[in-house]
C-alpha cells in the first residue's frame, strides 16, 4: 500500500514554533487550524555537481510523471526530521543515508507545516537503486543547465528556490567561514 493510500498513517502534531503537542493527525483528514505537520526533502548531489532527480508515477495524486527532488515525505509520528529523511531516501530509492550529524540546510513554512531541506553529496550509482514502484518510475542525474531547461518545459514540479539549488548546496556545503549577520560570505 502506498503512502498516499494509506490512511492509516498518522503525524505528530506542531504548533507554530514547532513544538510537538502530543496530539497525532491522521493523513488525509483536515488539519485544524494552528496545527502544523513535518515534511522532508533531501536532495543528493554527486562529486560531479549533478542532483539526482526522481520521476514520479502516473497514478500519483501530486504531480503525476513529473521530476521532482530526490526523495520527499512526511514525517510520521515519532519521527524526528533526520528519520523521517532517511526514511524516505531508503523506502523510494533503496538507498541508506546517515543524517545523525546533519541538520537541515533551510526549512521553508508552508501553511499546514514545516518542510525541512537536506543537502547531501554522495557518488550513488543510479543501476544499483532499488526505486520503490509505488512512487517512483525512474532517476537520473542532471546538471544545472538541463535542470532549468526541464522547469521551463514543465516537466519538473516547479519549486520557486530550483533556479538556486546548486548555489544553495555550494553556500551552504562550502567549508569557507561565513558571517551571514551580514550577508557576507569570505
Amino acid at each position: 500500500m502506498t503512502r498516499d493510500e494509506n490512511e492509516d498513517e498518522l503525524w505528530d502534531v506542531y504548533d507554530q514554533d514547532r513544538r510537538l503537542t502530543g496530539r497525532l493527525h491522521r493523513r488525509g483528514d483536515q488539519m485544524d487550524e494552528g496545527d502544523y505537520h513535518l515534511v522532508v526533502h533531501v536532495c543528493i548531489f554527486n562529486s560531479e555537481n549533478q542532483l539526482l532527480i526522481q520521476q514520479r508515477q502516473p497514478w500519483k495524486k501530486g504531480w503525476p510523471n513529473m521530476w521532482d527532488l530526490s526523495a520527499a515525505g512526511s514525517a510520521v509520528a515519532g519521527d524526528t526530521s533526520q528519520n523521517a529523511a532517511e526514511r524516505e531516501v531508503k523506502e523510494e530509492l533503496g538507498l541508506v543515508i546517515n543524517l545523525s550529524n546533519e541538520r537541515p540546510r533551510f526549512t521553508i513554512n508552508f501553511p499546514n507545516g514545516f518542510d525541512d531541506y537536506y543537502m547531501i553529496t554522495q557518488d550513488v550509482n543510479i543501476e544499483e537503486l532499488q526505486l520503490q514502484e509505488e512512487e517512483v518510475q525512474a532517476v537520473k542525474w542532471v546538471e544545472q543547465q538541463e535542470l532549468m531547461q526541464m522547469v521551463e518545459d514543465g516537466e519538473m514540479v516547479p519549486y520557486y528556490f530550483l533556479h538556486q539549488i546548486f548555489e544553495l548546496k555550494e553556500i551552504w556545503g562550502s567549508h569557507k567561514r561565513k558571517d551571514f549577520s551580514r550577508g557576507i560570505i569570505k
